[in-house]
């Protein structure tokens, strides 16, 4: 029989597949209906610290402008006031969703201060969290910040809430950095027992007629994952960390890559937007189809087989990738 199990953030799970971030679990019937698809664990939907404390961040206008993009995200996108409705609601809902299923249920942390962070860590903790996701949303903006304050800052980050609670810790990152690996290791040094790649920033548009900026979301795409491919392939085994890959998971051979490349955690977001809930079902059974046609006995048999470490040709992750691209040639321009 196929086993799929794997091990994330500190948990066995049934599958790789994580439902993660997302308004999903605001709806605990949409909850139950994921679980029942093969949902292996929920990272719940992020707790803003500028919400909490008022300031003047208008979330609303950011994160809900340009849902009109994809008519069907409509549905799953609520009204960001309803959203965000402060630690109290955030909390009972957090205790509704444990309460609702049967699989691990992780926090998600979106804080911009290292006290907030801190107090909030404390917080879902109390209220039945079975790990927190530190979701890292920073855009330097300041010329006089550089790599190395940046870097050090969010290793004060997770040392401080590495300090205040039990459960274990992951850091969900950007593709910005500039030694990702590094950046890894240091994290698991931290304190750290994951990380997600990547993180995808909202990047806004710009209204040349109006003369304005303009937020945009837009959904992944499976493309997406070339980025975090490569990156958790270079880190598998080099690390001391649970990989996850987040952002343009969309089929079963997208999630079978990730697992090749070395990741524990499979997350999806925007293919279940699209699809449904019940889209987990039909990754997992086509999963399980493409192992027994590769003689595959389990999920772990699988994992790393396409990673730096395990490859014939490790520089095909370095420049000889990009050697070689060049020599063979792209479109009818070459």
């Amino acid at each position: 029989m196929t086993d799929l199990t794997t091990r994330y953030l500190g948990h066995s799970l049934a599958n790789p597949l994580v439902v993660s971030s997302s308004p999903i679990t605001r709806d605990l019937d949409l909850v139950r209906t994921a679980e029942d698809n093969g949902a292996a664990a929920f990272v719940m939907h992020s707790l803003f610290e500028e919400q909490i404390e008022a300031e003047s961040l208008d979330l609303h206008h950011h994160l809900e402008a340009g849902t009109e993009s994809y008519a069907e995200a409509t549905t799953y996108l609520p009204d960001m006031r309803a959203y965000n409705t402060g630690p109290d609601g955030y909390l009972e809902q957090l205790r509704k969703v444990k309460a609702a299923v049967s699989v691990p249920v992780f926090a998600s942390l979106n804080g911009t201060s290292v006290g907030g962070w801190v107090r909030y860590a404390r917080l879902v903790q109390e209220a039945g969290a079975d790990g927190v996701e530190l979701n890292v949303y920073d855009i330097p903006t300041d010329p006089a910040a550089t790599a190395q304050h940046i870097e050090d800052g969010l290793m004060d980050l997770v040392r401080a809430v590495r300090a205040e609670i039990t459960v274990p810790l992951a850091v969900k990152l950007s593709p910005f950095y500039t030694a990702p690996v590094n950046l890894l290791a240091r994290l698991h040094d931290a304190g750290a027992a994951a990380a997600v790649l990547f993180n995808r920033f909202y990047q806004p548009d710009l209204n040349i007629d109006d003369l304005d900026v303009v937020p945009h979301l837009k959904l992944s795409h499976s493309e997406e994952l070339l980025t975090r491919l490569h990156w958790v392939g270079v880190a598998y085994g080099r690390v001391s960390l649970d990989l996850a890959v987040t952002g343009g998971v969309h089929t079963a051979r997208d999630g079978i890559k990730c697992i090749m490349a070395g990741a524990t955690g499979v997350m999806l977001t925007s293919a279940l937007i699209r699809h449904g809930v019940g889209h987990l079902n039909q990754i997992l059974t086509d999963l399980r189809r493409w192992m027994a046609e590769k003689e595959y006995t389990s999920v772990g048999q699988m994992r790393g087989a396409l990673s730096l470490q395990k490859v014939p040709d490790p520089s095909a992750f370095e420049r000889g990738n990009y050697m070689r691209v060049l020599r063979q040639g792209v479109g009818p321009s070459w």
